[in-house]
């Protein structure tokens, strides 16, 4: 089965095609990728949360998940204050 893994950063990103045996998890995404060294702090599968054991089908996008940089409810502050 044909999957995707994408990780990205503010301007740039990575992305590898995978052809993976049926049955292949999340986990063995992104150890074919390369990816699973990312220090990442989460993954998903089209923009749903995820596990590492999550199973996958074809044509599913993983993503890896970077830290926050900055609190959401900070950030929203901040743009309230304008």
């Amino acid at each position: 089965m044909r999957v995707e893994v994408i990780r990205a950063w503010p301007h740039r990103f990575e992305s590898a095609v995978l052809e993976l045996p049926d049955g292949a998890t999340v986990a063995d995404a992104l150890a074919a990728s390369g990816f699973a060294d990312a220090g990442h702090t989460g993954v998903a599968v089209h923009g749903v949360s995820a596990t590492t054991t999550a199973v996958l089908n074809e044509g599913d996008r993983v993503e890896v998940l970077r830290p926050l940089q900055i609190d959401p409810k900070e950030a929203r502050r901040r743009r309230a204050r304008g």
